[in-house]
């Protein structure tokens, strides 16, 4: 009767010593969550800017601290400066639209005669574009119900954009303090890998820093590169609004949709209005920077991390798709480490046969013992590029 009483007392206050750490851990998870983003994000980016900053810190004579405040300082301009661009062209491209409807110099062109022959919506595209082009005001009135849909959209979007913008903002000034002290973050995310995978925890966070450079070259990096050189052509035909459409080109092509539902129309503007050696220079153009992904995904994606880009780019498609932008990282890092460890359990055998082979493949072709892992544990609180 003693023995259990001990053992209930003991289990209870096991209980609640238990109960207050979750307790606390949810309390301080609310009190962070507000600033999970923002420093999420600023992970990213200071594991994908790191090699960088590694390169300025040397030709800066080893002063990471100002190579770590260049860098917030270029991020900022880079995100600022476009953002001011883009706004200025948006502000104008109302004010033009506004003054043309106002005086009635608002005019649209006469629909091509070869619009009328486009399969499933040509006959209903053309009467629309005709009407619009001979009656711009009854047109506007007629379609007011979707227009102001869409206007409710544009405004939602546009209130979610800023705020986007802010926390990406907070998250490279957040990323400058992580590459500030580049040496201490590195030591803390091996000790806590190890912590967390044993033996194998080192080579799980260099999977991790891997797999986030990867995804920002090939799904970021091809997406920023596919929308700068479609808002060059549009700038150069002189399309209204370049700026808003290079950002819808951003946007589509991060989530992989890519950017034929924004050239598309643009292209049959162009043909519509523009000269014929423009025009299909535009198209040659379009057709271009439309299917440079096809070969930049396959450079990008994947290089580096020792798996299939499958994984990479499923991870990050369903990442995305469950849990936003953040979600592109966040799902390729899991999958991928959730893919490492299958792999590790696949090929470990306890009950291998008298007669099999002993050489059982390793998690990863580079991998080491694990005594090797210690070694490279303590190098990494004293150089993080260990």
């Amino acid at each position: 009767m003693i023995q259990r009483k001990e053992v209930v007392a003991t289990a209870l206050e096991a209980t609640v010593r238990i109960g207050i750490l979750i307790l606390l851990a949810a309390w301080c998870f609310s009190i962070v969550q507000p600033f999970f983003i923002p420093i999420a994000w600023g992970v990213i980016i200071a594991v994908s800017a790191y090699p960088g900053h590694v390169r300025l810190r040397r030709l800066l004579g080893g002063r990471g601290g100002l190579a770590a405040a260049t860098l917030v300082v270029l991020g900022l301009l880079l995100l600022i400066v476009p953002a001011i661009m883009l706004s200025e062209t948006l502000v104008d491209t109302a004010q033009s639209l506004a003054k043309g409807f106002e005086e009635g110099t608002l005019a649209v062109p006469s629909p091509p005669e070869s619009v009328r022959d486009w399969p499933l919506v040509g006959e209903r595209l053309s009467a629309i574009w005709s009407q619009a082009s001979g009656n711009l005001a009854a047109t506007i009135e007629r379609l007011a119900p979707q227009l102001t849909a869409i206007g409710k959209w544009l405004l939602a979007t546009a209130a979610g954009a800023g705020f986007g913008l802010l926390q990406f903002l907070i998250a490279i000034v957040i990323a400058g303090v992580f590459l500030r002290n580049s040496s201490a973050s590195a030591e803390f995310a091996h000790l806590l890998a190890v912590r967390l995978a044993g033996e194998r925890g080192a080579d799980f966070a260099k999977l991790a820093e891997t797999t986030v450079r990867s995804v920002t070259r090939g799904i970021l990096g091809v997406a920023v590169i596919q929308s700068l050189l479609a808002g060059i052509g549009f700038m150069v035909m002189g399309i209204p609004g370049a700026g808003l459409w290079a950002l819808l080109c951003l946007l589509l092509s991060t989530v992989q949709i890519g950017i034929l539902p924004i050239t598309l129309p643009i292209l049959i503007y162009v043909l519509a209005t523009a000269d014929t050696v423009p025009a299909v220079l535009f198209v040659i153009w379009s057709l271009f920077v439309g299917t440079i992904d096809n070969v930049l995904k396959p450079m990008l994606l994947g290089r580096g991390v020792g798996v299939p880009m499958a994984v990479i780019f499923v991870g990050a498609i369903g990442g995305f798709i469950t849990s936003g932008i953040i979600g592109l990282f966040v799902g390729a890092v899991v999958l991928v480490l959730g893919y490492k460890l299958f792999l590790a359990w696949l090929h470990d055998f306890p009950d291998r046969p008298a007669g099999a082979t002993t050489d059982q493949p390793r998690l990863d072709p580079t991998s080491r013992p694990a005594a090797d892992l210690t070694e490279a544990t303590r190098r990494a609180r004293t150089d993080p590029e260990a």
